[in-house]
């Protein structure tokens, strides 16, 4: 059995029943589940430079397992010297076995490998029930190859179906997201 399938039969088997249970919920179409996950980073200096560039989208690809989607400005800032269309970030959006595989890698490798790592934050939900979560250096992923690249920022979100915060984060507490102790 492989990593992909191994959260996703837990969610079915397990978590699924618990969350019926716990929140009295009638219709199974109602229950908690994560929709997808979105991993954005922005480019910061690579504005200038083609080949920074082109080694964030690498990273990115090498860490999601997926081609990053290169997100352009929208509107001009000249206080940052950014027009409209220039690249300022790259994004990956993970569904399916992707995404499992993903959020099961962040889970129980990504976020322990984090120095005086106490857990995630739980006030970091937004009104519609996702979580986003920001990591300082991107290489604490063990795809990268810190002497071959810079510390890079990158955000998370976890992106789910409903729109109740406490269900939420339920779902990702029996999924393995390891929150801060109250």
């Amino acid at each position: 059995m492989n990593i992909n399938s191994r959260l996703k039969d837990k969610y079915e088997n397990e978590i699924i029943p618990t969350l019926v249970g716990e929140f009295d919920i009638k219709n199974r179409m109602e229950v908690p589940k994560i929709v997808k996950i979105v991993v954005n980073s922005g480019t910061g200096d690579a504005l200038k430079n083609k080949e920074l560039l082109e080694k964030i989208k690498t990273d990115m690809a090498l860490i999601t397992g997926q081609a990053p989607s290169v997100r352009a400005a929208r509107v001009s800032v000249a206080s940052f010297g950014i027009r409209a269309g220039m690249p300022v970030g790259v994004k990956v959006t993970l569904r399916g076995a992707r995404m499992y595989s993903f959020f099961d890698k962040l889970v129980s490798v990504i976020l322990p490998r984090l120095r005086d790592f106490r857990g995630v934050p739980r006030k970091s939900f937004d009104k519609h029930g996702n979580y986003t979560l920001g990591v300082v250096e991107h290489s604490v992923f063990p795809e990268i190859d810190i002497s071959k690249t810079s510390a890079r920022g990158m955000e998370i979100t976890v992106v789910t179906n409903t729109d109740d915060s406490k269900k939420a984060a339920r779902l990702l507490e029996l999924l393995g997201m390891p929150f801060e102790k109250s």
